[in-house]
């Protein structure tokens, strides 16, 4: 009653137009000695201020006396934020200025932290959103910037997203919880990291933390656990101030699988600290005290070495499989990495992006950029004077990114899961020889089995069986199919490629080489000589049971939903893959045979322009193998060929060696 109080009059508008009160949080204790557990209802409390101070003016750290059901209640002005009244100018709203309170302000009450004594129990609003906006007001989901992601992005959206854009107290009264963890897995780089990135922008999120798997691990005893710990601490602080009205704590989490491995795997160099890793992570997540502020984002290459129990509902139980996109999604990735240069109108004109995405079957996200990367640098090399390391020409300012620079830069960038053309056409450097009209009926055959697995409705695998004597051309015609497919992946594995491998390593190679495939919409595998790949020797006879194990999984294991699978498998020994039990695995089988007369031998030398394409020469040599009955491979045929024509009568000499080997063939 003592103090002395200055007074001045004090005109509200003298700072512009933002005078009215949008939002203001507030802090609520109990004024008095008497108390009550019952929960205050937020929506009545805001209701109830409204009336009684409406058109008053409040500050930040501004407190005030209000009775509430008999209750005396101390309230503090926690934060303000200020604005002209319109509800939908957000950007123009200034924080923490003072300002004139109306019906249209939104006011949230939290208890106040660090009070000794009882504290308000405040009920979330069922008809308010939370106090901080989870969507930022001026963000649109076409400035992402992420390509061929919608799916997937509309997925994480309505299963980890749409409960938090609700009032809390009403998703409280329906018992709902929300989602606590997604895990986003596919191969490397196809957006994963990225997605994760653009959400923590997206997304008001109260903190956003990112951290990389290695950096949890630490060499002291507990530390590593405790890294955890200080992950989840500011969200456990803020439940315990906030409750229901607390903001979400995003923590992004690369390349989980490095420390949650499988629990006794020996994660961690079997000191046991992935395990500990695993369980403190766990805890956190759907412990005892239970957090319902956070959203954990984990990503990994790997999703099989994730330990079980972390993937439950209640954890990380959102799966979303980033994949390899499709024409449309690279499309739309080609058109974000390209639209600096067309803003800048540096885009050639015949830069033709829908061609682009057709050519870059089974590019990822990552692998798109380093294609733009690369013909890019083909259009700035052109303005770069010969000769010198940083001299331009004077015509730099004009310079534009072509479709000849993109052509070129396909050369250079190859997808990590597209198709290895060099080793598959090393199989018919020779090309394909129509030494019979067999070899037409089994390249239709491939055909038909391309198109079965495509658009068959009943079934997405096709295990074939290509079997024939040795040097029959089997492989070279497995090849030719698989390539003549245009399949966006393929892939060739044989017995050469493991040399070295021990049967761990080569199961190894084999199921990961399954596990690309399934990555693809339609996928070709060629088995050559399977025999050996299983490492049969008729000697004994041995083999390696891990491996025609391993084999007879892969060949029946379907893919999964959405994507095809065709195999070719080659064999010298179709009895030996009986004997093994292989044979049944496969659905069809194909026979190729021998050159059986003079008749295909001439039509194999005249379509393989056998010594020069010298008509004369090649009636000769057959003139000298005479008639009867041939037994010999479109292989022998070539090699000997070709080595005939560096001798002194090639004629002779090949003629000579194809009965020699037919002889020996029979």
């Amino acid at each position: 009653m003592t103090d002395i109080v200055n007074v001045e009059p004090y005109d509200p508008f003298s700072e512009g137009n933002a005078v009215y009160m949008m939002s203001m949080d507030v802090n609520v204790s109990f004024a008095g000695r008497r108390a009550t557990d019952q929960q205050l209802d937020q929506d009545k409390l805001s209701e109830q201020v409204t009336r009684i101070y409406q058109n008053q003016i409040f500050a930040p750290g501004q407190q005030f006396l209000f009775d509430y059901q008999s209750y005396a209640l101390r309230l503090e002005v926690k934060s303000t934020e200020v604005g002209n009244g319109d509800v939908m100018q957000q950007g123009q709203r200034i924080r923490d200025r003072r300002g004139i309170l109306t019906t249209q302000t939104t006011i949230n009450f939290f208890k106040s932290p660090n009070v000794t004594g009882p504290q308000v129990n405040i009920a979330a609003s069922i008809s308010r959103p939370a106090a901080n906006a989870l969507i930022q007001p001026d963000f649109k989901f076409e400035d992402m910037g992420i390509g061929g992601l919608d799916t997937e992005f509309k997925a994480i959206f309505r299963r980890a997203f749409a409960s938090r854009v609700y009032p809390p107290g009403l998703m409280t009264k329906l018992g709902m919880k929300h989602v606590k963890g997604i895990l986003l897995y596919g191969p490397p780089g196809t957006g994963k990291t990225l997605i994760a990135r653009k959400i923590g922008q997206m997304f008001n999120a109260e903190s956003i933390k990112v951290i990389n798997g290695p950096e949890v691990l630490n060499k002291y005893v507990g530390a590593s656990e405790e890294n955890i710990r200080k992950l989840f601490a500011d969200a456990e602080k803020d439940q315990k101030e906030k409750g229901e009205e607390s903001g979400l704590h995003l923590i992004i989490f690369d390349e989980l699988d490095a420390v949650c491995k499988q629990r006794g795997s020996g994660a961690g160099g079997g000191t046991g600290v992935g395990d500990s890793v695993v369980n403190q992570l766990l805890s956190k997540l759907d412990g005892v005290e239970q957090l319902n502020n956070i959203l954990l984002i984990g990503m990994t290459n790997r999703k099989d070495m994730i330990d079980d129990a972390l993937l439950r509902p209640g954890r990380l139980e959102l799966h979303v499989e980033i994949s390899l996109p499709d024409e449309k999604g690279r499309q739309q990735i080609l058109d974000i990495h390209t639209a600096r240069w067309k803003g800048e109108k540096r885009l050639a004109p015949d830069v033709d992006i829908a061609e682009l995405a057709r050519l870059t079957k089974n590019f990822s996200g990552a692998e798109i950029e380093g294609l733009v990367r690369a013909a890019s640098s083909y259009a700035m090399n052109r303005h770069i004077k010969a000769g010198t390391m940083a001299s331009l020409k004077d015509d730099f300012l004009d310079m534009s990114l072509t479709m000849l620079d993109f052509m070129r830069a396909l050369e250079e960038v190859k997808p990590a899961f597209g198709v290895n053309e060099e080793s598959l056409a090393d199989c018919f450097s020779s090309g394909i020889i129509h030494y019979s009209p067999t070899v037409g009926d089994i390249l239709h055959q491939g055909e038909v089995y391309v198109e079965g697995v495509r658009a068959s409705a009943q079934s997405n695998l096709l295990p074939v069986l290509i079997y024939g004597p040795p040097r029959s051309g089997k492989s070279a015609l497995a090849a030719k199919m698989a390539l003549d497919s245009g399949s966006p992946f393929i892939r060739l594995v044989s017995g050469a490629d493991m040399i070295g491998y021990s049967e761990s390593g080569k199961v190894a190679q084999l199921s990961k080489v399954f596990a690309d495939a399934y990555k693809s919409t339609m996928s070709i595998i060629v088995l050559d000589a399977i025999e050996k790949l299983v490492s049969w020797s008729p000697i004994g006879p041995r083999f390696s049971n891990e491996i025609v194990n391993t084999l007879s999984y892969l060949l029946s294991r379907k893919p999964p939903a959405g994507r095809r699978l065709l195999i070719l498998a080659t064999t010298s020994h179709a009895e030996v893959l009986d004997h093994l039990q292989l044979s049944g695995e496969f659905a069809e089988r194909i026979a190729v045979p021998y050159l059986s007369d003079v008749g295909e031998l001439m039509r194999a030398l005249v379509d393989s322009k056998a010594f020069g394409g010298d008509k004369r020469m090649q009636e000769e040599a057959v003139s000298r193998i005479g008639g009867g009955r041939l037994n010999v491979g479109i292989k022998d045929v070539l090699i000997q060929v070709d080595l005939a024509m560096h001798s002194e009568d090639p004629v002779r000499r090949f003629a000579d060696k194809i009965v020699e080997i037919s002889g020996r063939g029979e």
